[in-house]
C-alpha cells in the first residue's frame, strides 16, 4: 500500500467521525453522504484507508444508511458481539485502526446471501472507480472488470 494509506491521525476526522468511529456512535439515517450513493468504486476505512466494501456489493436496505451484502476481504474487518442500548447485534470494526464501522444483520437479501453490513457513512471514504489507480488502490480495479450480472 502506499503512503496514502497509512492511519490518518484521527484528531483530523470531523467530530462526526470521531463519534462514530471512535466512541461507537451512530450518524442520523438518511442524512448521511453515502446511503444514496449509486457510482462504482470502493469504500475504505476513513482512518486507515483500509478497503472495506465495494459498490458492487451494495443495495438499497431502506434503512437509511449504506448497506452491503458482504465486504471485500473478511480479514479487514472484526465482528463481534454488541450488547448495548438493550440490544443483541454484532458489531463491525476494521481490523487495522480498530474503527467502528457499523453493525451486521442477517435480514439481507437471499440472493445475496442473506447478509446486511449496515455501515455507517462517517467511518468510510469513498473513492470513484476511476480515481482507484491514482489513489494507490490500483489493484482493486479487478473488482469493476466485468459488468455486473
Amino acid at each position: 500500500m502506499s503512503d496514502k494509506l497509512k492511519n490518518r491521525d484521527v484528531t483530523t476526522l470531523t467530530p462526526l467521525q470521531y463519534y462514530v468511529t471512535q466512541q461507537n456512535g451512530t450518524e442520523l439515517p438518511f442524512d448521511n453522504e453515502y446511503y444514496n450513493n449509486e457510482c462504482e468504486g470502493l469504500y475504505v476505512d476513513i482512518v486507515s484507508g483500509e478497503p472495506l466494501f465495494s459498490s458492487r456489493d451494495k443495495f438499497d436496505s431502506g434503512c437509511g444508511w449504506p448497506s452491503f451484502s458482504q465486504p471485500i476481504n473478511m480479514t479487514n474487518i472484526l465482528q463481534k458481539q454488541d450488547n448495548s442500548h438493550g440490544m443483541m447485534r454484532t458489531e463491525v470494526r476494521s481490523v487495522k485502526a480498530d474503527s467502528h464501522l457499523g453493525h451486521v444483520f442477517d435480514d439481507g437479501p437471499k440472493a445475496l446471501g442473506g447478509l446486511r453490513y449496515c455501515i455507517n457513512s462517517a467511518a468510510l471514504r469513498f473513492i470513484a472507480k476511476d480515481d482507484l489507480k491514482q489513489a494507490g488502490y490500483g489493484e482493486y480495479l479487478a473488482l469493476f472488470a466485468n459488468d455486473k450480472v
